[in-house]
């Protein structure tokens, strides 16, 4: 343990409390993963007692009372007791007399109400969270849990997080909390969405909330992708939703960029616009998709760099997949137009692979438009043009451009 949180531990004992490491730091060391942020429970003094100890700690939090020290967090032992609809309508106490199992209690999941005595290294687990830990599996500390909506979310990321399976009662719990889910503030969806979009299967977040039978809530797109039957020879994983699923799970294999995993799963929405009668076939679905990119994008605060990245996956997917199979002019007018969007040659060419390869045994040369792309770009730039017809910019400077990467393409086409 840090000799400084020893030190504070010890100021607090020698006042008549206790410290303990609590939350996700203590959950993430007893999985020996990485311990990022430590956050601390006060039990057994006041919190002007505390200040007083503590004069350099800096006070944060308006419904209760959390310090920052030494970049540590600190929080004084409390109890909450609802008393209004919505993830803000508790009522907080918080004095010296509050245990450490009380704290705990209060506490959304099994797995983050353990507790570590900071002197002792006694371990504290009165909901058995360290079993469950050990079985991988997320479960409601209390009952108490239905008394705020964004744990439904939360549970969804820790399960995408950490790969655990969510115990069935608390899936109905999760269940119970829906009509209260439009309470949250799109803030605050957005920030658990972006978390588990960061994750390397961020498909478990949505698994679980489909399981929770809470999709459609606040992410009424992708929940309209389930039962969008797919041609079975192209898509042998069955329905849209689980086609995005294993597209966006690729594109995490692919990339670290958030927005380019965001238009990975957001690239097909228009499949769940398309009337049931022309099932398997989802014609013009690249374009009906736009629209509910943009509803999706704005219903959950993503920033605009994601929603136009997203709109134009929807729209040009397509014809990345089938760029080899284009006329030149067309790969050309294909290449400047990407390239010049949001999203990038580079952007598109990762939806693409996570789109093509996610199902199918596909080479990936097939559907490889960034390298010839970026190449014909490069070769044939405006310095070219210059030098080859000494003419200045102007709609003749555009002609000449355009045409000379048709020649190049042509070319480079031969040659392969």
């Amino acid at each position: 343990m840090d000799k400084e949180i020893l030190e504070i531990a010890q100021k607090i004992k020698n006042q008549g409390g206790r410290l303990y490491l609590v939350g996700g730091a203590l959950r993430n060391k007893l999985l020996n993963r990485q311990v990022k942020d430590e956050d601390y429970c006060v039990v057994g003094i006041t919190t002007e007692k505390f200040k007083e100890l503590f004069p350099k700690s800096f006070q944060r939090g308006k419904l209760f009372e959390v310090f920052e020290l030494k970049g540590k967090e600190f929080a004084m032992a409390r109890t909450e007791t609802k008393t209004n609809a919505g993830h803000k309508g508790f009522e907080i106490t918080a004095n010296k007399d509050i245990t450490i199992e009380q704290d705990l209690a209060r506490r959304d999941i099994t797995i983050n109400s353990i507790a570590q005595d900071v002197l002792t290294e006694e371990i504290i687990d009165p909901f058995n969270g360290i079993e469950d830990l050990k079985s991988k599996v997320i479960k409601a500390t209390t009952e108490h849990f239905i008394e705020d909506p964004l744990r439904v979310y939360r549970v969804a990321r820790f399960a995408c997080s950490l790969k655990f399976k969510v115990e069935e009662d608390t899936l109905e719990m999760m269940n119970y909390l829906r009509n209260e889910l439009n309470s949250l503030s799109e803030e605050r969806v957005f920030i658990e969405f972006s978390k588990a979009l960061k994750e390397n299967k961020p498909s478990i977040f949505f698994e679980v909330l489909k399981k929770a039978e809470v999709l459609d809530v606040h992410f009424k797109e992708i929940y309209d992708l389930i039962g969008a039957l797919q041609p079975p020879e192209h898509h042998p994983e069955g329905d849209s939703f689980n086609h995005t699923m294993m597209v966006v799970d690729k594109s995490a294999k692919l990339t670290d960029n958030l927005e380019i995993r965001f238009a990975s799963l957001v690239h097909d929405l228009g499949k769940g616009l398309t009337p049931k009668e022309e099932y398997p076939h989802h014609y013009g679905h690249e374009i009906k998709g736009i629209d509910a990119v943009e509803k999706f994008g704005n219903r959950i605060k993503a920033p605009k760099r994601w929603i136009e990245c997203g709109k134009i996956a929807c729209r040009e997917h397509m014809r990345g997949g089938i760029f080899y199979k284009m006329k030149p002019s067309k790969k050309v007018e294909f290449i400047e137009r990407v390239e010049k969007s949001a999203i990038g040659l580079h952007g598109l060419q990762i939806v693409v692979y996570s789109d093509k390869l996610s199902s199918r045994n596909i080479d990936s040369g097939s559907i490889d438009f960034e390298s010839i792309g970026k190449m014909c770009l490069k070769e044939v730039n405006g310095e070219f043009i210059k030098n080859k017809y000494n003419i200045k910019q102007g709609i003749d400077f555009g002609n000449k451009l355009r045409q000379e990467r048709i020649k190049w393409i042509i070319n480079a086409t031969n040659k392969t």
